[in-house]
């Protein structure tokens, strides 16, 4: 389906005398009613003509425009919600948790990081000594065969990823897939 000129003046006159999108989609077939939204929008035809108008067709205007006395009891309740927000104002909100990690500017000090008795102390000593002989390599150089454990801090110069050839089917080598990849019981058995 395209959108012929027809089609388009149709849609416009349709949705003019305040059709809904469900209706103009059946009335011009082929095209659902989520396009019709779409293509109202991209129109700019997003504001309905005024309630009071009556529309060209003839065709008694929907419920939805003609409930008309909307605005007038907005206004009216408009100055006796003023006071209480007035006093909301003055006092302090409670801070929402924010629903994302806060995002960190380089050069910033790092959040802390996982306590050593979080992870095994076997996988820590594997995991220093494989830091040793890692290849230090920098993200560009990285590959689908290639460690991708991030050591350090990404806002210095002495950023690395370890380079040690991965386990199968893992980002990571053997060491840092101990770390990575502990089972939910062993886990919970150590933050006691």
């Amino acid at each position: 389906m395209s959108w012929t000129d027809e089609r388009v003046e149709l849609l416009k006159k349709m949705w003019g005398e305040g059709q809904s999108a469900s209706q103009i989609a059946k009335e011009l077939g082929g095209v659902t009613r989520n396009a019709v939204i779409g293509k109202v929008h991209r129109l700019g035809l997003s504001n309905r003509t005024s309630a009071g108008v009556a529309p060209e067709s003839g065709a008694k205007p929907d419920a939805k425009s003609e409930a008309k006395p909307r605005a007038p009891r907005a206004k009216a309740a408009k100055p006796a919600r003023e006071a209480p927000a007035k006093a909301a104002e003055a006092e302090p909100k409670p801070a929402a948790a924010p629903a994302r990690k806060q995002i960190i500017p380089a050069g910033q000090p790092l959040p802390p990081q996982p306590s050593a008795n979080e992870i095994s102390p076997e996988a820590l000593a594997k995991v220093s000594e494989i830091e040793k002989k890692a290849r230090r390599l920098t993200l560009m150089e990285l590959t689908e065969r290639t460690c991708k454990w991030p050591v350090g801090d990404p806002a210095t110069d002495d950023f690395w990823f370890c380079g040690l050839p991965v386990q199968a089917g893992k980002p990571y080598c053997e060491a840092h897939v101990g770390v990575a990849f502990q089972p939910m019981s062993s886990r919970r058995d150590r933050k006691r």
